[in-house]
């Protein structure tokens, strides 16, 4: 698995891990059922801690994104049907932001709809 990781950046390598492996759902590159590497292999291959990636993949499996067993590995879950609380907090400043702007509710829309079919 290819992980573009920023070691200079403000964001903990364990978001970023998280962030990228969401990324990889969302474009269709990760489906269900695709086997993820072992926390061992893949903080091998990214030359990251252990526990860093295992900090990752705790969180991903918390949000609904992964599915860990002793016997299959770690897979990516079926895709949840439901917006968590924190996503849509996440969201809810930039949306404000965007209002305070004098962004039109269509433009914003707009804006999301691009952001959404990675046009931007």
């Amino acid at each position: 698995m290819f992980l573009t990781l920023d070691f200079g950046s403000d964001i903990p390598i364990y978001t970023q891990i998280r962030n990228e492996i969401v990324a990889g759902i969302a474009s269709g590159k990760l489906k269900e059922g695709d086997r993820l590497p072992s926390i061992r292999a893949l903080a091998e291959e990214s030359g990251v801690n252990m526990l860093t990636v295992s900090k990752a993949y705790t969180q991903l499996k918390q949000e609904g994104y992964i599915l860990t067993d002793r016997r299959n590995g770690t897979v990516v879950a079926n895709p949840n049907t439901t917006v968590s609380e924190k996503t849509i907090q996440a969201l809810r400043m930039p949306v404000l932001e965007l209002k305070a702007s004098g962004k039109t509710i269509e433009e914003v829309q707009a804006l999301c709809t691009k952001l959404y079919r990675e046009e931007i």
